[in-house]
């Protein structure tokens, strides 16, 4: 077999290009390119031209990483047909797309006067810090201004958020939120058929479905493009038909032949969903053209045979036999096209290629974290309209009542989404049993009375789609508040976040965020309740996520206040945080003794002396007099050593600081350090797992990286899931093991 296949194919197009044709009448601009064809001579004109620009990039593309100045090779070739949904969406109708989608990043680019999509592409394969989109991060199709966020090599992981924003659009405008799109926009969303057997996929195309049968709107396209082969994996003949045209609240088309019949079927199935509001599965036929990528030995996996096969259904040489045959153009006006087109694109080429690259660390990882923490504190501080706080309390202010009462930890992050939501609008709450339940710790009580199924309300079971959905809502103007019911549920979708969420601010140079307070119920000591789904004591998968913030309050009234500051920090910074709630918490009233009552507190309304928002680096610090040992914790932990710390004073005379982290990314590492110099030694109570699980390893290590000269040590939970019953007490953190390594620190 030839190794250049891409001549071969190039080849073929210049033959039939060289060949004088037979003289057929020409049609003019405006004529159907045939009898009944809604496709214009002039539209299939322009839509060669954007597929012939995307065929030329990708040949560039694989000339550029020869010759060592570009880097990546994924290509579009056999997939231009695509191209006819680019020109037929409007530029207002978001778009998700499959990482083949040049000829429809081309064509889009028309709805855009002064758009430069080949330069814009070149930059990007060069990894030049002038790439519009990722300025230099990645190699990726995307546009502010053409509503096309960026993905990067997708296995279906984007679906479930576009189909979230999809569903968003008419949720949104009912809460009376200020919309990013228009009222009658829909979404458009394509992949590949191997990907279409992701559980992600699946994840996306479910909740669509279960939007329409439950009766909400949902304008989605979803778009397989079908090209029959997975990397070297086939797809069974007809998979994908078999798989989705018979699927209930989907309505299926088959978009494959001529130019103008696939125009024709992506037309009716646009107007059917912008219409009916319903969502729509187009199975796109295509081809795969010189491998995967560019590294990709197609000859270990596919015959010669099988190959020219392939070759011979080239769409871009099918449709320039269908523009001469039609009178749309004649082989020499299409010749000079090629020649034009091909000396533009090696030109620009050069250019591209001595563009500047990204050059420091900090240049790199600019758009992943931003954070002004004057600006988030005066918004999370700001007071809230008296009007909208008495309507959403029903004239019972908490702060006002005649018998206040003292709230734990659940009161006060019911009290505070309650505040949130009547400060904003834009403010949703939503996830599995939030809504008529009020959550399955009685967290959300109240709330969907208070503001009403648009703001409050149930999801479908399935962790993925609800973080898709956040995702969505987020990129419609939303600041949504999804709760995820147990920690360990996280993991289910946590690709939804570490891939999609956090990464999007990084992969656009901050031009598409997607803001979100992502609620999560968690971590151990439940009174014998056990098991790995509803008894997790691990953080380790959230702290590996770049640009994630991550909250763990240990009291009710520091869970309000760093509530309030990380609404205001997705607001005001476009972030994605991890609220994490310790269940073991929720109801606790008790700190020392039965009765006490030390662990509630009374609610302080936002902007009120002493509410003051709870940022990253705000450390709690309890008996800042002492100065023996600095104990730090967090969670269950912070209560697990303020029992040790009293018992260490009373019994052995060891006068413990303890500090409580109640941010756990970023780690308030100078604050710790500030604190451990100040004391003669420093504790760390990690209620999570020993191995990579939770903050001991971090907080340790950075002591004695930064010099610490005192004693460190640590006591942290075993390597283990969290048995049923009293076993719980062998494996997680107890105040006597904090006791016994105190002293042992300190003798």
């Amino acid at each position: 077999m030839s190794t250049n296949r891409v001549a071969v194919v190039e080849a073929a197009l210049d033959d039939f290009l060289a060949a004088p044709a037979p003289a057929v009448r020409a049609l003019a601009p405006n004529e159907p390119l045939r009898a009944g064809s809604s496709l214009t001579a002039r539209a299939a004109l322009a839509l060669f031209e954007d597929q012939l620009l995307s065929r030329t990039l990708d040949v560039a593309a694989r000339e550029l990483k020869r010759t060592n100045r570009g880097y990546y090779t994924i290509g579009s070739a056999g997939h231009e047909n695509n191209a006819v949904f680019g020109a037929l969406l409007r530029s207002d109708d978001p778009c998700f797309l499959h990482y083949r989608s040049g000829a429809f990043m081309a064509a889009r680019a028309r709805h855009l006067p002064g758009a430069t999509p080949a330069f814009d592409q070149l930059l990007s394969l060069c990894a030049a810090a002038d790439d519009p989109m990722s300025g230099g991060r990645h190699k990726v199709f995307g546009s502010r201004a053409l509503w096309t966020p960026p993905q990067t090599s997708t296995i279906a992981s984007h679906l479930p958020k576009a189909a979230g924003l999809a569903i968003s659009i008419a949720r949104a405008r009912r809460a009376g939120v200020a919309l990013a799109v228009p009222r009658d926009a829909l979404v458009f969303c394509s992949f590949g058929d191997a990907s279409a057997n992701h559980a992600t996929a699946l994840s996306g195309l479910n909740l669509a479905r279960y939007a329409a049968r439950v009766g909400s709107p949902a304008p989605i396209v979803f778009c397989c493009e079908d090209n029959g082969i997975g990397i070297s994996v086939d797809t069974p003949a007809d998979w994908i038909r078999d798989s989705w045209s018979n699927q209930p609240h989907l309505r299926y088309f088959e978009a494959r032949g001529d130019l103008d019949a696939v125009f024709a079927v992506a037309r009716e199935a646009i107007e059917w969903c912008r219409g009916e509001r319903k969502p729509v599965f187009v199975r796109l036929a295509t081809e795969r053209l010189w491998g995967h990528a560019g590294t990709d030995v197609e000859s270990t996996y596919r015959t010669l045979a099988q190959t020219e096969a392939v070759e011979t259904r080239d769409p871009l040489l099918a449709n320039a036999r269908l523009l001469v045959a039609c009178g749309a153009a004649t082989p020499q006006s299409l010749r000079e096209l090629v020649r034009t087109t091909r000396e533009r694109v090696a030109a620009a080429s050069e250019e591209a290629a001595g563009r500047r690259k990204l050059e420091s660390r900090a240049e790199v990882i600019a758009p992943l974290a931003p954070y002004d923490a004057a600006r988030v504190r005066a918004a999370a501080d700001r007071p809230i309209d008296p009007a909208a706080r008495a309507k959403a309390w029903g004239e019972a202010l908490p702060e006002s009542s005649k018998s206040p009462a003292r709230r734990n930890l659940a009161g006060h992050v019911n009290a505070a989404l309650t505040d949130e939501l009547a400060r904003s609008s834009d403010v949703c709450v939503f996830g599995e049993d939030v809504g008529r339940k009020g959550g399955v710790y009685g967290v959300t009580v109240e709330l969907q009375k208070r503001f009403g199924v648009a703001r409050c309300f149930d999801t479908l079971l399935d962790e993925t789609a609800v973080l898709g959905l956040a995702q969505g809502a987020a990129h419609i103007g939303c600041l949504p508040v999804p709760e995820i019911e147990y920690l360990a549920y996280v993991h289910n979708a946590l690709d939804q976040l570490r891939g999609e969420a956090c990464s999007l601010a990084y992969f656009s140079n901050g031009q598409f965020t997607n803001p979100m307070v992502v609620r999560v119920a968690g971590l151990a000591y439940q009174k014998g309740f056990g098991g790995h789904f509803h008894n997790d004591n691990s953080i380790g998968a959230l702290r590996d996520i770049p640009g994630l913030m991550l909250a763990v309050p240990s009291r009710g009234d520091d869970a309000a206040r760093m509530l309030r500051g990380a609404i205001a920090i997705a607001r005001e910074c476009g972030r994605v945080v991890v609220f994490l709630e310790p269940i073991a918490l929720y109801h606790e009233k008790d700190l020392y003794a039965d009765g006490d009552a030390r662990m509630l507190a009374d609610y302080a309304r936002p902007g009120s002396p002493g509410a003051s928002a709870i940022l990253p680096g705000d450390v709690g610090i309890h008996h800042p007099e002492h100065r023996d040992v600095l104990i730090v914790s967090y969670a269950n932990g912070l209560r697990l050593a303020l029992r040790a710390a009293r018992e260490l004073a009373q019994k052995h005379g060891v006068r413990a600081r303890v500090l409580d982290l109640r941010w756990l990314a970023p780690l308030p590492l100078a604050e710790v350090a500030v604190h451990a110099r100040d004391c003669g030694a420093c504790f760390v109570v990690d209620e999570c797992r020993a191995t990579g699980a939770g903050v001991a390893d971090a907080l340790v290590a950075h002591l004695a990286e930064s010099g610490y000269r005192g004693r460190l040590g640590s006591v942290r939970a075993a390597d283990s899931y969290v048995p049923l019953g009293p076993a719980t007490a062998h494996v997680l953190v107890g105040e006597e093991q904090i006791v016994a390594g105190v002293r042992e620190l300190v003798k």
